[in-house]
């Protein structure tokens, strides 16, 4: 088990399971990739190895992006917000972000947008 730095971990606020958000953006494009969650092990983990490491509520495990799928994610910077309950990761995308083959997990469904 790889040990999140004591200084970063005191600085998150986890919800009741201990995960954290993580919003996770293209580098250059700044489009959100999509929406995942981390505990301390996956942030240490992501921060370690500049994997996009997360952790699937569904399975209660770790998982790295493209473990299985190939589509991976080169971490360039990891940023906590003001109130130490979201992160947002900037990263390198290898194929497709979302599950469904999609580029992004927000490509499909628009609910509002600005009226040209």
């Amino acid at each position: 088990m790889t040990e999140l730095d004591p200084a970063i971990a005191g600085r998150l606020k986890r919800d009741a399971a201990g995960l954290v958000t993580a919003v996770v953006q293209e580098r250059g494009t700044g489009t959100v990739l999509m929406v995942a969650w981390m505990n301390d092990e996956a942030l240490a983990l992501t921060l370690s190895t500049r994997q996009g490491t997360y952790f699937s509520r569904s399975r209660q495990r770790l998982w790295v992006k493209g473990e299985e799928s190939g589509h991976t994610q080169y971490v360039h910077s990891v940023r906590l917000d003001c109130d130490g309950d979201t992160l947002i990761l900037e990263v390198d995308q290898t194929g497709p972000a979302c599950h469904t083959g999609a580029h992004s997990c927000f490509d499909r469904d628009e609910l509002l947008s600005e009226a040209r």
